[in-house]
């Protein structure tokens, strides 16, 4: 489901020449050309166009890229393969689409509002600096430790670089019958869902239920083992879920919204990727 973005304003990019860690023959580091951001739209094609059958315009689907008018607004987090012979372009292999507060606000909004109401998530906490997370996808053959690893070094080290206070984005189960995933949403509905200053809902008319059964029939391992691994590692990190799924019938998902707070990351993980970011800044 997408929004089309107001006209974008010059945007002042941060550098993209500094690679933000390394491990073995993998990099992540900001997109450095209109080229290397092709190269991940054509890896988000890859994986949710000819993997999980997401529907796409016929020019995206001619060109083989998955496009929309929020690239132009992001920054776009790549994780290449240096091992692979060729230029940069050719060396992608996993992307993450970051969304920074002061350009989602002068451009019409976040992403993810087209599902959720992240709105007033925001008005309610005017000092702090939000940052959206989208479009994370890894090729299956680099689907690894390491490579998540580097994806989540890159998404740290760019937060802390930016000063930002908190990360949210969709998180998505795969196809459109929430009922299929009925112990893990229920699992996160009662163990996991945002209160307080935190909270966001789906928007009225999308609002599918999470609480699809009883709170004592949930077996909280085997509903974590059920659950995608993006979501399973934002709640190891600390984070919480909006109240509400949303079924994306273009992109074959059921959506949940995922919230992060940085003063809410575990110890251990800020520990584990450095409290400067700088765990696998030159990990070789």
């Amino acid at each position: 489901m997408v929004l089309e973005a107001s006209a974008a304003a010059p945007l002042v990019r941060p550098d993209t020449r500094e690679v933000l860690g390394r491990i073995g023959s993998l990099e992540t580091r900001l997109a450095r050309s209109e080229r290397e951001i092709d190269a991940a739209q054509a890896v988000r094609y890859r994986v949710f166009v000819e993997e999980m059958k997401a529907q796409v315009d016929p020019d995206c689907a001619r060109r083989q890229r998955d496009v929309d008018s929020w690239d132009g607004l992001c920054d776009h987090l790549l994780v290449l393969d240096r091992s692979i012979e060729g230029d940069a372009e050719d060396q992608v292999v996993g992307t993450y689409r970051l969304l920074r507060h002061e350009v989602a606000k002068a451009n019409g909004g976040f992403y993810s509002g087209s599902e959720f109401n992240v709105d007033p998530l925001v008005a309610r906490h005017p000092g702090k600096r939000f940052m959206e997370l989208g479009r994370s996808c890894v090729l299956p053959q680099y689907r690894t430790k390491r490579t998540v690893e580097l994806l989540w070094q890159g998404c740290w080290a760019y937060a802390l670089q930016h000063r930002i206070d908190a990360m949210f984005g969709c998180g998505s189960f795969p196809g459109v019958r929430p009922e299929e995933h009925a112990l893990a949403l229920s699992f996160l509905y009662h163990n996991a869902v945002a209160k307080g200053d935190w909270a966001v809902d789906a928007l009225p008319h999308l609002h599918r239920e999470m609480d699809l059964m009883p709170e004592e029939a949930i077996n909280a391992r085997r509903a974590l083992f059920a659950m995608p691994p993006l979501i399973k590692g934002y709640l190891r990190l600390g984070a919480m879920i909006g109240n509400g799924a949303v079924v994306d019938q273009a992109f074959n998902t059921t959506d949940v919204l995922i919230i992060l707070p940085i003063a809410s990351i575990s110890g251990r993980y800020v520990n584990y990727y450095g409290a400067d970011a700088g765990r696998f800044a030159s990990a070789s």
